[in-house]
């Protein structure tokens, strides 16, 4: 059973920073991906950034710049460190994980409030 816990979720004024942390339930080289989206209220849950298990990023348009995706192989922890947040930064974010073939993986996710 696969469980993915999200912390570092929090209430933060425009321009500050705060890190995200998804612990896994086992090595995180056992996925082939794993990343962060979010959902707002009343909108879509959209893709924030990912990491696939080569190294290689990817990046929401909207956060390029500003967050940034990492990983701990030892801790078996993902992180997204956000900077420069935004009001529009403010939703739920999820930690997700995907083994091609086998379906995604999510965690209970995180609010994330960014105040004007």
């Amino acid at each position: 059973q696969v469980q993915l816990v999200e912390s570092g979720g929090g209430l933060v004024q425009a321009g500050g920073s705060l890190r995200l942390s998804c612990a896994a339930s086992g090595s995180i080289f056992s996925f082939n991906a794993m990343g962060w989206y979010r959902q707002a209220p009343g909108k879509q849950r959209e893709l924030v950034a990912t990491l696939n298990s080569g190294g290689t990023t990817n990046y929401a348009d909207s956060v390029k710049g500003r967050f940034t995706i990492s990983r701990d192989s030892a801790k078996n922890t993902v992180y997204l460190r956000m900077n420069s947040l935004k009001p529009e930064d403010t939703a739920v974010y999820y930690c997700n994980a995907k083994r091609w073939g086998l379906g995604d993986y999510w965690g209970q996710g995180t609010q994330v409030t960014v105040s004007s």
